[in-house]
This record gives C-alpha cells, structure tokens and sequence, in this order.
C-alpha cells in the first residue's frame, strides 16, 4: 500500500503519460475528511477521459490500491475515482470549468509534480 502523497504523485504521472492536460494535485488532508489529495486532470475526449481513468487504476492498483467507488465511468465527459486517500477528477475542459474544483478547493495546498525526466 501506497502513502496517500505517492499514490497522488504516481497517479499524475500516469496522467501525464496518457497525455492528460493541465495536471493538478492538490493537498485536502487539513481541509476535509474525504481525502488527502485531489489530483485534476482534463481530457481531449470522451474516449481520452475512459484511458485516463483506466491508467489512474491500473497505476493504483501496482501500488496496491484498488478504488473504493467510481462515478460517472466509462464514455462520459468525467470520472471520479475515488481510493480513499487520494480522489481523481478526469474532465472535459468544459465539465471541468463547470465544477471549477480549484475555486473551490482554493485553500488547498498544491502539490509541485516532478518536472519530465526527475
């Protein structure tokens, strides 16, 4: 099993290797019991959104994790994944403006991911 931390930071990574946009993680441990770390990603399509999200599992469950509830999955224009520690949030841009989780989530720290090749 994965500390919360490493599986967020492993998780963008695999976003970022499926060409996920404008990856965020975000720390929400202090503001919230829901989970540790939100990770933000948005997606070109609706088919991209299904390999993002298929890459965040596959990813978590190298680490041990499997997810303990996942919304709005398979061919939609988001994906929740939620593994307790760390929810993932897979967007289309527009969806992803709608639900402006960083406004919302302001007070929450943002994690600096490695840069490619750390």
């Amino acid at each position: 099993m994965a500390e919360p931390k490493e599986l967020a930071l492993a998780i963008a990574g695999a976003l970022d290797n499926k060409k996920g946009q404008d990856i965020k993680v975000l720390e929400t441990g202090r503001l919230t019991t829901l989970a540790d770390y939100f990770v933000i990603c948005t997606a070109g399509s609706t088919t991209q959104v299904k390999a993002l999200s298929d890459a965040c599992e596959e990813t978590a469950k190298q680490l041990g994790e499997l997810p303990h509830h996942i919304e709005g999955h398979r061919g939609g224009v988001w994906t929740l994944l939620d593994f307790s520690s760390v929810v993932v949030h897979v967007f289309m841009e527009e969806a992803r403006q709608f639900y402006d989780l960083e406004r919302l989530w302001a007070d929450a720290v943002p994690v600096e991911l490695p840069k490619a090749g750390d």
